[in-house]
């Protein structure tokens, strides 16, 4: 009698097995265009800025439309005090360097630059200048238009520390125009770089630096240092050579 029981058992078990076997799931849904479509968010509305006028993108922040420096002061204290002029600010040697008066962590920069007609100098003592991101790293700004100098200097160098794709200079008494995209560091607890500061330089619709890794703050002798630091303003460097100083205008940034 349990014979015949575990028998019939397993034959019930069996046939279960094999109906579940034989049941049939449903396909599924074959892929359409719509199932990788996203709506939302949709990303800001910005108008850019028109380039007949050098207007600005409407989101943002003007930091010199050829007016007056009241978004700049100076290194050594009190308002900016270079020389407004023509819709252009001109470097002044004797004055120091010039700062924002609002720091950004983020950020993409246009600035526009000059070297005089009548420039002269050789090698880094050319119309040289920078433009520091957070106050901490160096984008170099020098005549490079037939003047010969060590590579890692060269416009467009995160100022010794790598050298640029191309040297994209226009001749002296035509203007420069660079693009930078600047991502901030972010620092573990003990000092070091938890995300190491990059940086992508455009010259003139040519690409320069493409997301470089930066090392570590600009030094003129010795090695980068890394430096903890929170939001920066942008600084404009005096190098005080003995060529005629350098011009500037059109200069926004848009925070990211």
């Amino acid at each position: 009698m349990r014979r015949i029981i575990f028998t019939l058992l397993a034959l019930a078990v069996a046939t279960a097995v094999s109906a579940q076997e034989k049941k049939e799931y449903p396909k599924p849904e074959a892929m359409r265009p719509a199932m990788t479509e996203f709506w939302t968010p949709q990303p800001k509305v910005v108008k850019p800025g028109d380039a007949a006028t050098c207007s600005a993108p409407s989101d943002a922040i003007v930091l010199f439309d050829g007016s007056n420096l009241s978004a700049w002061k100076s290194s050594r204290g009190g308002d900016a005090d270079w020389v407004v002029h023509d819709g252009v600010v001109t470097v002044d040697k004797s004055k120091g360097d010039i700062l924002t008066k609002q720091s950004f962590g983020s950020f993409q920069l246009h600035i526009e630059w000059c070297v005089p007609e009548n420039i002269t100098g050789t090698s880094q003592g050319r119309g040289n200048s920078g433009v520091f991101l957070q106050d901490k790293y160096e984008i170099q700004i020098l005549d490079n238009y037939g003047n010969e100098t060590y590579a890692n200097g060269q416009a467009g160098s995160v100022y010794k520390q790598v050298i640029p794709m191309a040297n994209a200079m226009r001749k002296p008494g035509e203007w420069n125009a660079y693009d930078i995209i600047y991502n901030a560091p972010v620092f573990n607890d003990d000092g070091t770089y938890k995300v190491a500061p990059t940086v992508t330089v455009i010259q003139n619709g040519v690409l320069l630096l493409n997301n470089f890794v930066i090392r570590g703050t600009t030094e003129y002798i010795g090695h980068p240092r890394v430096v903890p630091h929170g939001d920066g303003p942008i600084r404009l460097q005096m190098h005080g050579d003995p060529s005629e100083p350098i011009s500037f205008r059109n200069i926004w940034i848009r925070e990211f």
